[in-house]
């Protein structure tokens, strides 16, 4: 049996239906650069997020760099984040001018640790930038208290590149991710649970000032053709991707929900294996599972084991951002973050795509369980 990491394939076949006729739309229109499925995006994007504005771009990098050229970062400005994530997540904020500081992430929920964001902060923090790691939201009230205390007027920017939907129960009440935060970068990359057919990024926010800014920025800093009041960038989503993802968009929920079907089956499976911690939802959270995302014993052992059996896994992440070498010079040294460099080591990712059957979710159980026998 074949049990592919994502089956990106069999979405399509489902979906073609609806698609296709969308993009032959978009075809016959020939209005491929800021097209009306642009704005109807940002406007579904913006109210499944409960903020104001979408504000759509090229990539899930675009929808993090942008914001933070938006706080004119100058040279010793501070944005905390975690180590352990994508490089685009550190990577924007030193393309933006700023200087990452890496703190300690949760050891359950592998999110970042708000105790450590409240050590590291000092008079030169202009954000923080918590990432939504595997679908499951970060302790962003938390967070945001942090950000708030004594009047610093720290931004909170959320990395909820993985995190579409989401949603955390604050107070008793339903907050989703792109909720609290002053913005919000989003990511369409096709393995995304909601995935375009290339690159593809959204912000939400609900600072109508901001929101404005970010406009003018993904155009070349300005808001009237010709006419530049800053120097931006060309950071637009293609019509063809909007059409994409608007046709996708209305399955969002329910795959989601049959991600989290398929975790809960992996984990009370997998309980009685002692080599195996099934990923830990905090209590509140409604995770998307993105990543169903074990920690093991002998790793790697694992993964060969898997992969020479057809099943498709993988780490995320390898190697902690404040250990890679176009980092070297803020002077971080293994042994600073363990619990981030623990993970590195025992993270491995399972199919949890919504498609996948019961047999197969079976076949990737019984490999697990062998290797451990």
């Amino acid at each position: 049996m074949n049990v592919p990491l994502l089956d990106l394939v069999a979405q399509y076949r489902a979906i073609k239906h609806e698609v296709l006729p969308a993009l032959q739309a978009v075809v016959e229109s020939q209005q491929f650069i800021m097209g009306p499925a642009v704005a109807q995006l940002e406007a579904a994007v913006a109210q499944l997020s409960h903020a104001r504005h979408g504000i759509a771009c090229a990539s899930g990098t675009d929808a993090l760099l942008l914001p933070l050229k938006a706080l004119d970062l100058r040279p010793g400005d501070e944005v905390i984040t975690t180590p352990f994530t994508f490089f685009a997540t550190a990577g924007a904020i030193h393309n933006a001018g700023g200087a990452p500081v890496f703190v300690e992430i949760e050891p359950d929920t592998l999110n970042l640790d708000p105790r450590a964001v409240e050590a590291a902060v000092t008079p030169r923090t202009r954000a923080i930038l918590p990432v939504h790691l595997y679908g499951q939201m970060a302790a962003l009230e938390r967070l945001i208290a942090i950000a708030n205390r004594g009047g610093r007027g720290i931004r909170v920017i959320e990395d909820a590149a993985q995190a579409i939907g989401a949603r955390r129960s604050i107070d008793g009440e339903w907050r989703m991710a792109g909720e609290l935060g002053w913005v919000t970068g989003y990511s369409f990359f096709p393995s995304k649970n909601l995935g375009a057919w290339g690159d593809g990024g959204m912000i939400v926010t609900s600072d109508d000032r901001v929101a404005d800014r970010l406009r003018k920025l993904r155009l070349h800093g300005g808001g009237k053709q010709y006419h530049h009041d800053e120097v931006g960038t060309n950071s637009r989503l293609d019509t063809l991707q909007a059409a994409v993802l608007l046709a996708k968009l209305p399955h969002l929920a329910d795959w989601s929900a049959r991600r989290r079907e398929h975790a809960a089956y992996y984990s009370a499976a997998l309980a009685g294996v002692p080599q195996v911690k099934p990923p830990v939802v905090a209590p509140g959270n409604e995770h998307i599972f993105h990543q169903y995302t074990l920690r093991v014993e002998r790793r790697d052992e694992l993964q060969a084991h898997l992969k020479a059996k057809g099943i498709g896994c993988a780490v995320y992440y390898p190697v902690p951002l404040h250990l890679q070498e176009c980092f070297r010079h803020l002077r971080y040294q293994q042994g600073r973050f363990p619990e981030s460099e623990r993970a590195a080591l025992e993270v491995i990712s399972l199919p949890v795509y919504p498609e996948l059957s019961r047999e197969q979710l079976d076949y990737v159980l019984d490999a697990i369980r062998g290797f451990y026998r």
